[in-house]
């Protein structure tokens, strides 16, 4: 692995904070499924970046492919941009925090 990987990984490790099966817990509930660009299948991006993101947290981390890190940061510049964009009140119940949920971030753990 070579220095701009472990970085992505580091960053891709700080910023995602939801445990690989609570993500897949999230990505089941309606909430999930109810925010986000759809794509052409129905699914939102963030939503199946969900899945993928579940796939790399348990990957052994010798296994991981330029893809993978490719992957790791867009989910941390999707995260760093959203997080940017807070809504001001109480934010637990929002679609903003269900996206960010969905891209593997709780903003409120």
């Amino acid at each position: 692995m070579d220095e701009k990987q472990r970085e992505t990984l580091d960053q891709f490790r700080s910023e995602v904070n939801l445990a690989p099966a609570e993500l897949e817990r999230w990505l089941e509930t309606d909430e999930s499924k109810s925010v986000g660009q759809k794509d052409g299948g129905g699914e939102s991006v963030g939503h199946a970046s969900g899945r993928r993101i579940v796939k790399l947290l348990r990957r052994r981390q010798d296994d991981l492919t330029d893809d993978d890190f490719d992957h790791m940061r867009k989910v941390v510049g999707y995260i760093h941009r959203h997080i940017a964009q807070r809504p001001g009140g109480d934010v637990e119940d929002t679609a903003w925090r269900h996206s960010l949920m969905n891209w593997g971030h709780d903003p409120l753990k």
